[in-house]
């Protein structure tokens, strides 16, 4: 669904390519948000100690020139491929290769420790506590003084309109960053 007059898009995370208004992502992080939740917090989906190609074709019982063969590699490059696994050296196209060898799927996820929901507050709670500590200041040094519930209070609106106009700026770092 789309309304551009409300600057409202209604967007399917399974296909990256629709474009999504900037101003209006709240749906789509919580749709994401809502899938990675049941990943978050788990070690499940830790990569083993030896990696996963290594751990998978050991529980298959394949040896390495099996592993070859089906990779269309020579044997020494397969020892090579776990050793860039296990190093994190290696690329999404060889693990791709190997999943397809050892008849798996590959599955590639960033999980967030947090919520994206957190993750943005947790930043405009830092940037709008700078800009409140850099004002307050200032404003100290011309002997004024704002009260702990008014500076309290003035903290959580800007934060909420720091959420609310989030964007790639919102990411700068302090000392480049620009008002949004």
């Amino acid at each position: 669904m789309f309304n551009k007059n409300e600057h409202s898009y209604k967007v399917n995370i399974e296909k990256p390519n629709q474009c999504v208004h900037l101003g209006r992502i709240s749906g789509v992080k919580k749709q994401l948000d809502k899938r990675l939740q049941s990943v978050r917090g788990t070690d499940a989906l830790t990569r083993p100690p030896r990696g996963w190609i290594k751990a998978v074709r050991e529980a298959l019982g394949l040896t390495t020139a099996q592993m070859a063969r089906r990779m269309g590699v020579s044997q020494p490059r397969v020892v090579g491929i776990e050793k860039a696994e296990k190093t994190a050296a290696i690329t999404l196209a060889t693990l791709e290769r190997a999943a397809q060898a050892l008849d798996c799927r590959l599955v590639y996820t960033l999980v967030p420790r947090k919520s994206l929901e957190q993750l943005i507050e947790d930043r405009a709670r830092q940037v709008a506590k700078a800009r409140i500590q850099s004002a307050g200041h200032t404003m100290a040094l011309e002997a004024q003084s704002v009260d702990a519930d008014d500076e309290k209070e003035q903290l959580e609106a800007l934060v909420r309109k720091l959420i609310e106009k989030a964007g790639s700026g919102f990411w700068k770092d302090e000392q480049s960053r620009t008002r949004l």
